[in-house]
């Protein structure tokens, strides 16, 4: 009866009815978080396969995980905070299959090669080593910013994009904010995504839709600062980035 009850409110896509059953099951509703994974058991096989590039079904470990993954992001979800749940469950269960993947590739060579670097690297990406930044002067560390803003002004360019123009198109409400910057997010850790930006100049819009449970217009509307947010997450501006670090999941 509960799993009907969900279906009909994907099918009239209404976020207050799902952030309803949400709620319920953040607040202990068994029955309800049972009824959400089942009714995103589809969406859960289709994220894992999509990042372990291979079919997955209910008997691999990988969909366990996308399973724990999506479990986790039920608990973690805050409707005025996230965007859809599914965006932000896509992120939530892609980082718990590359963890996944990163260990396994560890214990199969029986060393620890390159791997734990790796897996270090992206909080050490958004992180300031408070020691090393005091040691420069006021004046050094103002020109390593101005010279860093003139750097993302030139790769903006090469996107058709400026700082004037980011300024007057920039989400103003903090929802469609923290949605356009999630989608970024997922443009940015997403190599087939990234590298679509790269070669193409534009978004791949048809696998965004897949993916994100917002309208073809909405990601349209919100183009131009997703890319520039997208660009910034991968390339090294370390001063830049510490000004979008409360917006990473």
């Amino acid at each position: 009866m509960l799993l009907s009850i969900i279906q009909g409110i994907f099918n009239k896509k209404s976020d207050t009815q799902l952030n309803e059953l949400v709620w319920k099951a953040k607040s202990g509703d068994e029955e309800v978080m049972n009824e959400l994974l089942i009714a995103f058991t589809p969406f859960m096989k289709k994220t894992a396969s999509f990042v372990c590039n291979r079919f997955i079904d209910d008997s691999d470990e990988e969909f366990s995980i996308a399973m724990v993954g999506f479990h986790e992001a039920v608990l973690k979800y805050k409707p005025e905070e996230n965007a859809s749940l599914q965006t932000f469950a896509h992120l939530i269960m892609k980082r718990r299959l590359i963890d996944h993947i990163r260990k396994e590739a560890v214990r199969t060579a029986n060393v620890l090669l390159t791997i734990d670097d790796d897996v270090d690297a992206k909080p050490r990406e958004y992180a300031f080593d408070e020691s090393s930044i005091f040691s420069y002067s006021e004046e050094r560390r103002a020109e390593e910013r101005r010279e860093e803003m003139a750097e993302y002004a030139t790769l903006l360019q090469e996107y058709g994009l400026s700082f004037r123009e980011l300024a007057e198109v920039s989400p103003k409400h903090a929802d469609s904010r923290k949605t356009a910057f999630q989608i970024a997010q997922i443009m940015a850790e997403t190599p087939e995504f990234y590298e679509h930006l790269l070669e193409n100049k534009r978004l791949p819009m048809k696998q965004l839709e897949h993916i994100v449970e917002v309208s073809r217009k909405t990601i349209e509307r919100h183009r131009k600062y997703i890319i520039a947010v997208t660009l910034l997450l991968n390339n090294d501006f370390t001063y830049i980035k510490e000004y979008v670090k409360g917006e990473l999941i």
